[in-house]
């Protein structure tokens, strides 16, 4: 079982700068692919971005892709997201996710996921 604990969110101006973390319970932390995922108010949880599990290969939502960067820590058992260039619309209930079910062909699927975080608010003003 893997337990999984976002922070890092908060209320910031667009164009600023924010890191999430996700810190991770378990042995098998290590051995999983890990996702971020936010939920924008009124809308589905979309995916933001993914990486496998030795952080060697990195996957990103057109969205955010050049502005954020996912990594990982696996002596920390930590995930991270650097958002950059924050925008409004970016707004949203930030998830940590993951899992054995992960796999390169399916990163941005919600269902390849069977651990999820509790999520942290991230609020971008104008």
């Amino acid at each position: 079982q893997v337990q999984l604990v976002e922070s890092g969110g908060g209320l910031v101006q667009a164009g600023a700068s924010l890191r999430l973390s996700c810190d991770a319970s378990g042995r098998t932390f290590t051995t999983y692919g890990m996702g971020w995922f936010r939920q924008p108010p009124g809308k589905e949880r979309e995916f933001v971005a993914a990486i496998n599990w030795s952080g060697g290969s990195t996957y990103y939502a057109d969205s955010v892709k050049d502005r954020f960067t996912i990594s990982r820590n696996n002596a920390k058992k930590t995930v991270y997201l650097q958002m950059n260039s924050l925008k409004p619309e970016d707004t949203g209930v930030y998830y940590c996710a993951g899992g054995p079910r992960w796999d390169y062909g399916h990163y941005d699927d919600r269902d390849r996921y069977d651990y999820w975080g509790q999520g942290t608010q991230l609020t971008v003003s104008s």
